[in-house]
C-alpha cells in the first residue's frame, strides 16, 4: 500500500481515545483501519475523513510489516484496549494481519477487505497467491538487506520507483505515485511466507472489495477469496491496488454497510 508520510496515526475526533469505542449516544461502531505493505496509516487519509464526516470514531494504526505474528500481536492488544463494537478493515497485507489479529475478539462484529489478501489457517501470502498467475508487481521489487538491534538480519522489499505507477497505482497520477516511490514502508520479505494460525474470516461476517484492475494481489484472487469466505457483500469497482486513494467513497460505503448490517447506525 502507498504511503504518503512515514508513521503516520490518522487523529480521530477530539472527544475521542482509545478507551471510548463508540460515537456519541453509542450507535455506531469504532472503524480500526490497517493499511498494508509500502504504505501507513495516511493512506487512509480519505476514507478517515468521509467516516469521521458521518460520525464515526476512526483508528488508522501503524503496520510495522516485520511478518504475520508481530503485525497480528500488535493489532490484537489494541483492539482489546477499544471498548464497544469495531469494524475491522484490512488493504492488502492488512487483510492477513486482521484475519489472525481477531480471532477471539469478540467486539469485532464485521471484518473488510479492501483489495486483500486472506489466507486460511496454515496458509501463506506465498501458498495462496500461487494458486493464481503472478502478479506484475512481483517483477517491480527490489530487495534491500537490513539488520536488527539484536544482530538479526533480514531483507526488506521495496517497490522499485520508476515500476510502482505501472504496478501499484496506475489510476493515480505519475505525480502522485512518485511521491509514493519515495516514501514507501518497505515489507520484511519472510512475511510473504508467513503462516497463519487463525483465520477470524471462517467465523466473522465478511465484506470485500475487489479492484478489476489491481496489478498486485491478482483480481480473480480477490474473487477466490470472498467466495471461499461466503462474504456477505462483494462490491466489484474499475480500480488499481490503491482504490482507498483513488476511489474513497466506493470503500467508505462498503464500510458503511458493514457497520449497518452489524446493526449500528
Amino acid at each position: 500500500m502507498a504511503l504518503l508520510s512515514a508513521l503516520t496515526v490518522v487523529p480521530v475526533h477530539a472527544s475521542s481515545d482509545l478507551g471510548n469505542g463508540t460515537a456519541p449516544g453509542g450507535k455506531k461502531p469504532t472503524v480500526v483501519l490497517v493499511h498494508g505493505a509500502f504504505a501507513d496509516g495516511s493512506s487512509w487519509n480519505a476514507v478517515v475523513q468521509r467516516l469521521q464526516h458521518d460520525g464515526y470514531q476512526v483508528i488508522a494504526p501503524p503496520n510495522t510489516l516485520r511478518g504475520v505474528r508481530q503485525d497480528s500481536t500488535y493489532l490484537n492488544s489494541l483492539l482489546k484496549t477499544i471498548k464497544g463494537p469495531i469494524v475491522l478493515v484490512g488493504h492488502s497485507y492488512g487483510g492477513e494481519v486482521i484475519s489472525q489479529a481477531a480471532a477471539g475478539v469478540h467486539s469485532v462484529e464485521a471484518l473488510v477487505y479492501i483489495n486483500a489478501i486472506m489466507p486460511d489457517k496454515g496458509e501463506s501470502s506465498a501458498s495462496l497467491s500461487g494458486k493464481f498467475p503472478p502478479a506484475p508487481i512481483t517483477k517491480a521489487f527490489k530487495k534491500v538487506p537490513f539488520r536488527n538491534g539484536d544482530g538479526t538480519t533480514g531483507t526488506d522489499l521495496y517497490i522499485q520507483p520508476a515500476k510502482l505507477h505501472a504496478t501499484f497505482a496506475q489510476d493515480l497520477s505519475q505525480r502522485q505515485a512518485s511521491v509514493m516511490a519515495s516514501t514507501q514502508r518497505p515489507i520484511a520479505q519472510s512475511a510473504f511466507t508467513d503462516k497463519l494460525t487463525e483465520a477470524a474470516w471462517r467465523n466473522k461476517p465478511v465484506y470485500v472489495l475487489v479492484g478489476r484492475q489491481d496489478r498486485t494481489i491478482d483480481p480473480s484472487l480477490e474473487r477466490y477469496e470472498a467466495k471461499r469466505a461466503h462474504a456477505r457483500k462483494t462490491v466489484e469497482i474499475n480500480s488499481s491496488h490503491v482504490s482507498l486513494l483513488s476511489h474513497p467513497q466506493a470503500v467508505t460505503d462498503l464500510i458503511v454497510t458493514a457497520a449497518h448490517d452489524s446493526g449500528h447506525q
